[in-house]
């Protein structure tokens, strides 16, 4: 089911971008029927293209926006029953100490360490 719905999502999302890139900058169509100025002499003018184009774009949008929603959904509801990568318990922070081989328990951690740099004689 999810597998359609993404290839349903990639195919809306490769037609929004070419109806996005087939509308002028400046607000108006790309006149596909040409002869703007005529009354009847195209297949559209260019105020109707203009209007197709823009009602597309909101209806793939819409569809994009929808299957977005539901993908996400879809995941949520898997990853629930789904093994993780992170462990869920645990030492501190999630993760389990080392075990050492040959001992029965996992080893307590170590006491910080002083930095073994080179000392600065400090003067009074």
């Amino acid at each position: 089911m999810s597998t359609v719905l993404l290839l349903i999502h990639v195919m809306i999302a490769m037609a929004l971008v070419g109806v996005i890139l087939l509308q002028r900058s400046e607000g108006g169509a790309l006149g596909i029927g040409g002869g703007g100025g005529g009354g009847g002499a195209g297949f559209m003018t260019g105020r109707s293209a203009g209007d197709a184009l823009t009602r597309a774009t909101a209806i793939l949008a819409a569809c994009f926006f929808a299957t977005s929603l539901t993908l996400s959904i879809l995941a949520s509801h898997n990853s629930a029953s789904g093994p993780s990568i992170v462990p869920t318990s645990g030492g501190e922070g999630g993760l389990a100490p080392l075990a050492v081989p040959g001992e029965s328990e996992p080893a307590a951690p170590a006491a910080p360490v002083a930095p073994s740099g080179p000392q600065v004689p400090q003067s009074n």
